[in-house]
């Protein structure tokens, strides 16, 4: 038997926790991790209850089918998930998932804190693979930066001559006037 007792602390049932971890251990990029599962509990007596399973890279919707003896996935990378919402009912909370390119993925009766931590978790996660994404973009490029020169007095005094002007504080006059003294020196 797995280790399943960090997925199942928010009354998730152990033997739908178990059996899911099992069949996304084939499914999971290398590295990649389930962060967290959610289970629906229905308030009748649900022998095959769906699920949500979260990981860094992945967001699975999980429904059985066949009495149970199958499972079919809805599998998206984080990446495509625009917003992760949930409403609270009297007893149980409806989780939805806007998609960028799919319709709205909605499953009912997760428990509320269970949908909590999913929606938490789903930010978070959501967060840094956008945190990386940046930084993917940013270091690729690679960046040739010239020796560091230390300007001379006389050209400090240029590009400050150049400022005011620009800043409209001296006439056109006045800065050509001594901009030419200031090159005279040369």
């Amino acid at each position: 038997m797995m280790n399943i007792d960090r997925y199942i602390n928010d009354g998730q049932d152990p033997k739908v926790v178990e059996k899911l971890l099992l069949k996304l251990q084939d499914m999971l990029a290398e590295e990649e991790q389930v962060r967290y599962v959610a289970v629906q509990k229905m308030p009748a007596v649900t022998l095959f209850p769906d699920s949500i399973a979260l990981t860094d890279k992945h967001i699975f919707f999980c429904r059985s089918t066949k009495l149970g003896l199958a499972t079919d996935f809805d599998i998206f990378s984080l990446d495509d998930v625009i917003d992760i919402t949930f409403k609270e009912g009297l007893l149980s909370s409806k989780l939805s998932v806007t998609l960028s390119e799919a319709d709205p993925l909605e499953m009912s009766h997760i428990p509320k804190s269970q949908a909590r931590k999913l929606y938490q978790l789903g930010q978070e996660a959501r967060d840094r693979q956008r945190t990386a994404e940046a930084q993917n973009i940013e270091e690729p490029h690679v960046k040739i930066v010239a020796p560091v020169e230390t300007d001379d007095e006389l050209t400090l005094r240029l590009k400050k001559l150049k400022s005011l002007f620009e800043r409209q504080l001296i006439t056109q006059e006045e800065y050509e006037n001594k901009k030419s003294e200031l090159l005279s020196q040369l």
